[in-house]
C-alpha cells in the first residue's frame, strides 16, 4: 500500500499501508435499498480508526461519504499512530472502558496479540452475510473458533526492477540470489516487515511451513545470509529506495505493487512483477475492541465493506487488492492487475512473528544486518 509518496497509507508495521458499535442496536426504519440485512439508522454513528495520511484522505473521500448514504450512519474516522502503538492505546483505553475508536484497521501482528488479550469483541458472520465473500485466510479467528477480525484490505510486496538495467523481468524471487547481482538490491530492513524467511522458505524450501519448526527458521536465516554480498541498501525509508530503484543505482528489490504502479504511471522506467512462488500478500483486519458500545454498527459497517462493490471501490480509489475473490468483483484486467495478481500469494507466517519476535530479530540481527 502506498506509503511517502502516496506511501502514507500503511504507517508502521501496515506502516503505509471500525466503529464503535451501540449497546441499543440499530434503530428500527426501512431496510437500505438495495444493501439487504442493512436497517437505516438514524442518528448513528461510529469512530473508524485507518491508517493515517493519503489512506485516511482517501477513505474520507471515496468510502465514508458512500457507507453514510447507504446506512445512515455517519462516520468519524480517526487517523491511527504508526505500529503498534494503536494496539497499545486500545489496550489502555478498554482498561478504563473507553474506546478511541469503534472500528479499527489493524496489522496481522496486531490482531495476533490484541487476540491474546481477549480484547477484540466476537463478531457474528450471520449479521454480516457479506463476509462470506472473504477469503478464508483474511478472517481472524481465536483458538476457539470465535471470529476476532475480519480482512479489511490486503496489498502486495513484489520483486521490482529498474527495467533499464533489466530489459528483462525475473521470474523468480531466486534473482535475489544471483550471483550477476551483486551490490544491486534494496530490501526491507526489519525481519518483522520484509518477509523475507517466508520469501526463503517459499523459493528454496518448497513453502512456508518449512517455518513451523526453529530448525527450519535457522534454514531460512542461512539462506538469507546468502543475500548479503547482492544487498546494497536495507531500507526503512521507502523514499530513498524508491529514488534509488528509479535512477537505477539500486536496481532491483522489494516494494509495494502499487506504489511501484503509480511510478511506471508517471512514466519511471520501473516494473513490479509477481513472481512464480508469489508476490507477499500483507493486510489489514476490521477489529471492534471490546470497550465499543456499538457492536452492532460495527457489524454494519464490516458487512458493507466486505461488499464486491466497495471492495472494488477500494482498488480504484485506495489502491488495495481485494480481499474477495476477483470473480466476485467488476474490476478489469487492468483494474485488476493495478493492485493484485491471479498468481497464489506468499502469505505471512504472522504466528511466527507474535510467539517469537525478540528471537527473530536477534538472529536477523546477528546473521543478516548486522
Amino acid at each position: 500500500m502506498t506509503n511517502t509518496t502516496n506511501t502514507t497509507r500503511f504507517q508502521g508495521g501496515v506502516s503505509r499501508r471500525a466503529v464503535l458499535a451501540g449497546a441499543g442496536g440499530l434503530a428500527a426504519a426501512a431496510t437500505v435499498t438495495g444493501f439487504p440485512n442493512i436497517l437505516r439508522a438514524q442518528d448513528k454513528s461510529l469512530k473508524v480508526g485507518v491508517y493515517g495520511g493519503y489512506f485516511k484522505e482517501s477513505f474520507d473521500k471515496h468510502v465514508f461519504p458512500e457507507f453514510t448514504k447507504a446506512t445512515g450512519i455517519a462516520v468519524e474516522s480517526v487517523a491511527e499512530p504508526t505500529g503498534e502503538a494503536w494496539l497499545v492505546q486500545l489496550e489502555q483505553a478498554a482498561r478504563a472502558r473507553q474506546a478511541p475508536a469503534d472500528v479499527s484497521m489493524m496489522s496481522q501482528v496486531a490482531m495476533l496479540k490484541g487476540m491474546s488479550a481477549d480484547l477484540w469483541a466476537p463478531l457474528d458472520l450471520g449479521k454480516m452475510p457479506n463476509t462470506a465473500n472473504v477469503l478464508p485466510h483474511l478472517v481472524n479467528k481465536y483458538p476457539d473458533g470465535r471470529v476476532a477480525g475480519i480482512g479489511a484490505v490486503s496489498w502486495f510486496i513484489t520483486l521490482v526492477t529498474n527495467t533499464q538495467s533489466y530489459p528483462q523481468a525475473p521470474a523468480s524471487w531466486a534473482a535475489l540470489w544471483d550471483p550477476a547481482n551483486k551490490g544491486k538490491l534494496g530490501l526491507m530492513a526489519l525481519v518483522s516487515n520484509s518477509f523475507l524467511l517466508e520469501v526463503a522458505a517459499a523459493t528454496h524450501f518448497g513453502g512456508t511451513k518449512h517455518l513451523d519448526t526453529e530448525a527450519g527458521q535457522l534454514d531460512c536465516f542461512k539462506k538469507l545470509a546468502e543475500l548479503k554480498d547482492n544487498v546494497n541498501l536495507w531500507y526503512r525509508d521507502e523514499a530513498q529506495f524508491e529514488a534509488a530503484l528509479k535512477s537505477g543505482e539500486i536496481p532491483m528489490g522489494q516494494y509495494y505493487h502499487d506504489v511501484t504502479g503509480l511510478a511506471v504511471a508517471d512514466g519511471q522506467p520501473v516494473r513490479s512483477t509477481f513472481p512464480k512462488e508469489g508476490g507477499i500478500n500483507d493486510s489489514g483486519s476490521w477489529a471492534v475492541t471490546r470497550a465499543s458500545t456499538k457492536l452492532d454498527l460495527a457489524h454494519v459497517y464490516i458487512d458493507y465493506m466486505s461488499q464486491p462493490s466497495v471492495q472494488a471501490l477500494l482498488s480504484r480509489k485506495v489502491g488495495t487488492a481485494p480481499t474477495i475473490p476477483r470473480a466476485k468483483t467488476d474490476l478489469t484486467d487492468a483494474e485488476f492487475g493495478a493492485v493484485s495478481s491471479e498468481i497464489a500469494p506468499i502469505v505471512p507466517r504472522y504466528d511466527m512473528y507474535q510467539t517469537k519476535a525478540d528471537w527473530l530479530n536477534e538472529k536477523w540481527t546477528e546473521m543478516i544486518v548486522g
